[in-house]
């Protein structure tokens, strides 16, 4: 008899999950942050154009609205959305989807932690972040030293490089024997293989690396502070060489928000992807939503870290090849 109906994930992890789930959800209650639940479906996409949409259609009558109906990639639009009308501090636990993404480390179905904290910026909330990672790390008798530093600093110290002043053609050649078919690709990716491939495999295993003040071409919804050069007010967290967590000092200009939509959607009918509806409503809280910050964590990301495992199979029930 083919044992292929049997869980992924040992019942030991998933008796580990529920506990993170809990924990989660202390921590927060002692916080006053409040739990919400958003939808799911959307009538608008993510236009990251790194990131692919899973799509369904709506059969119902066309009083509904816009059939076509794109599956979450993360919670954050309605979030920002409740965040304007008033909320306050509030975080969302649940299931994304992003297609396409499968293999030792994603699923195309996976959990995701998503919160905001009003008045706060991006620096605090990297410190909240660390707190709720410290706490899950105890659960299995770890803990983590912390380090901080900028995305400049972090590229300077790792592989001698001014990612703000380097050529296309350094950074290229800082690959070294990494094959990569650079077709379509712009300064952005081969920066961000620069940290795939090899600067975060060299952070420490016992270790939680915040890196903040990425270049402003790599904003997303973050802040963009002026300088020389002008950096985006965002950070990301990493535990030992997994990256968990991506935070923002939240921008609320919609004009400037509608261009990057649009500037999305122009790199991805370069690439000859889909290019999805932008959020409207979104566009249109932004102005009356509240000086803050948020941040998205990956749930199986962390979980996989405090179990030392590279498999996310290995924190799953059923993975997507055996759903």
């Amino acid at each position: 008899m083919s044992q292929a109906w049997r869980p992924n994930a040992s019942l030991d992890a998933l008796r580990l999950r529920a506990r993170l789930n809990a924990l989660v959800r202390a921590f927060f209650a002692e916080r006053e942050v409040l739990e919400v639940e958003t939808p799911v479906l959307s009538q608008a996409g993510n236009t990251e154009p790194n990131i692919d949409s899973f799509t369904t259609d709506f059969s119902g009558h066309v009083s509904a609205g816009a059939r076509t109906r794109w599956l979450r990639t993360s919670p954050e639009y309605p979030l920002k959305r409740l965040l304007a009308a008033g909320i306050g501090d509030c975080y969302e636990l649940g299931r994304v989807f992003r297609n396409g993404e499968a293999g030792g480390r994603h699923n195309p179905e996976f959990t995701m932690l998503e919160w905001y904290r009003v008045g706060w910026d991006h620096q605090r909330l990297a410190d909240e972040t660390v707190a709720l990672v410290q706490q899950a790390l105890a659960l299995v008798g770890r803990t983590a030293s912390v380090e901080s530093l900028t995305y400049r600093d972090l590229f300077q110290r790792s592989l001698g490089l001014d990612p703000f002043t380097a050529s296309v053609e350094q950074l290229q050649a800082a690959l070294g024997g990494v094959r990569i078919d650079g077709e379509g690709l712009g300064r952005d990716d081969w920066l961000d293989l620069l940290v795939t491939h090899h600067i975060q495999s060299n952070f420490s295993a016992d270790a939680i690396t915040i890196v903040h003040d990425w270049p402003a071409s790599q904003a997303a919804l973050a802040q963009i502070r002026a300088g020389d050069p002008p950096v985006a007010e965002r950070f990301e967290l990493y535990l030992g060489a997994m990256e968990l967590a991506n935070g923002y000092h939240e921008l609320r200009d919609a004009t400037e928000q509608a261009a990057r939509f649009s500037r999305d959607n122009q790199r991805r009918a370069a690439r000859g992807l889909v290019q999805p509806p932008r959020d409207g409503h979104l566009l249109d809280a932004l102005p009356l939503m509240p000086h803050c910050a948020g941040v998205a964590v990956g749930m199986d990301r962390l979980l996989m870290a405090m179990l030392g495992t590279s498999r996310i199979a290995d924190v799953l029930a059923f993975d997507f090849a055996g759903a």
